[in-house]
């Protein structure tokens, strides 16, 4: 089955946290919000609006292929680090053409994986499951 396109959640940046337990805070990088989708047809890359970037990022799609899912869509960023550990858009843009070995994929949430829907799961079990069925066989 292919998987389509999922419009993700997009976050709110606020000045101060939320206090309180219950809330799920994430680093604010300066990337390509973007959706990975893998399954029978391959690895696929799309931009927060869903449109098809994966010819953009060829080495991203071959890596994908390590995290040994039947079929998984993931959401994150794709991002260059400088050489503080920062994001970097400028360079971002850059190795898009030139350096692609540079990018990283910053994986969001886990929505998909291998037939089943996650996304009515809550998030902190999408983020175990994505570390114990993803990850683990691959490090």
């Amino acid at each position: 089955m292919r998987l389509k396109f999922i419009e993700p959640l997009m976050p709110t940046l606020v000045e101060k946290p939320p206090e309180g337990e219950g809330w799920t805070h994430e680093v604010k990088f300066d990337g390509y919000r973007s959706q990975m989708a893998i399954d029978e047809d391959g690895t696929r890359i799309y931009t927060r609006n869903g449109h098809d970037w994966t010819a953009k990022y060829g080495d991203l799609v071959r890596e994908a292929k390590r995290l040994g899912a039947e079929s998984a869509i993931v959401d994150g960023e794709i991002v260059v680090l400088n050489d503080k550990g920062l994001s970097d858009f400028t360079a971002l843009r850059r190795a898009i053409t030139r350096r692609q070995h540079d990018l990283y994929f910053v994986a969001f949430d886990l929505l998909h994986l291998n037939g089943r829907d996650l996304r009515e799961r809550p998030v902190h079990h999408r983020y175990a499951r994505a570390v114990t069925e993803l990850y683990a066989e691959n490090t």
